[in-house]
């Protein structure tokens, strides 16, 4: 089934401007972390407009096996590390998409990922709830709820161990990805600084509520969401932004286990690495992580 794009529905305003974020910061250039960190886990439900949001943070963990399986309240590596949260697509979970978040906590990202309580496993038939606004706006709760964990002054053990210097990021695939892109332009969250919109639909128009840098990646031959709307929302998104195309792929096998799986995950988190750290290198690296496979990158950096 064909994902046709859809127009504006109840455009609101930025959610939670200044929220728990100071005013944005100059990028300064610095390296995100090197090393492989361990994984913990921890779970919060939450709520919102009566909606349970059952949600599971990922995060560099003190000790244990690099990359390895996260051990649940695990205590949290030392540092300060940025916010990237990932929506799944319709049917999975956050465990069904294990492939890109543990990836993404493992290189020094907290990364709380929701369960949708109408899109996840056993409930395949739902995606109202993509268009009404209602699984953008789960998130932008999501990362309220996240954030006040480890804002100055909280007694969790994520307290001070959050960086959000830079701002947060948002990705997800398939309906996680239009969720994503949701947030960029008809139910803007101006916390957001960097996004991955993986295979998704064009949502609606950017308003200039929201100031990220974007990465849409797709495949080009993708029957469920078609590659010509994703195209359409890059063409409307300023710069910065890019565009990875693999050539003769559908909707998903980037995401897993597909030929150029390897290339997905270096240059998501290279976009990451920059968008949040700073990391300049990160951002010098993107053209040559993503080749090979018949990919075809295409970016606006600046």
């Amino acid at each position: 089934m064909s994902m046709p794009r859809r127009a504006l529905i109840g455009l609101g305003a930025a959610v939670g401007v200044a929220a728990l974020i100071g005013p944005a910061a100059p990028a300064l250039a610095r390296s995100a972390p090197t090393q492989t960190f361990p994984l913990g886990v921890r779970q919060f439900t939450w709520s919102r407009a009566g909606r349970t949001l059952v949600t599971r943070i990922f995060y560099p963990a003190a000790s244990g096996t690099p990359g390895g399986n996260p051990v649940s309240n695990a205590p949290i590596a030392s540092g300060q590390f940025p916010v990237v949260e990932w929506s799944h697509g319709l049917g999975g979970n956050p465990e069904s998409y294990g492939t890109h978040i543990r990836p993404l906590a493992a290189a020094g990202f907290i990364v709380p990922a929701p369960v949708f309580p109408t899109t996840t496993t056993g409930s395949e038939g739902n995606i109202g709830d993509v268009y009404n606004g209602n699984q953008s706006k789960d998130v932008s709760e999501v990362l309220t709820q996240a954030l006040a964990l480890g804002a100055a002054g909280s007694c969790d053990a994520f307290a001070g161990h959050m960086d959000t210097t830079l701002g947060v990021g948002v990705a997800g695939h398939s309906l996680g990805g239009m969720t994503t892109h949701g947030l960029l332009t008809a139910w803007p969250d101006s916390r957001i600084t960097a996004a991955i919109p993986y295979a998704c639909v064009d949502m609606g128009n950017p308003t200039g509520a929201v100031n990220a840098k974007v990465l849409f990646v797709h495949g080009d031959q993708d029957p469920i969401c078609q590659y010509s709307l994703a195209r359409q929302a890059y063409s409307e998104l300023p710069t910065p932004k890019a565009f990875m195309t693999h050539t003769g792929q559908g909707h998903d096998e980037f995401i897993w286990n597909g030929p150029t799986y390897n290339q997905t995950v270096a240059t998501s988190l290279d976009w990451m690495r920059w968008s949040l750290y700073g990391d300049t290198a990160a951002r010098d690296r993107l053209a040559s992580d993503a080749t090979g496979g018949g990919i075809v990158w295409e970016a606006a950096l600046s």
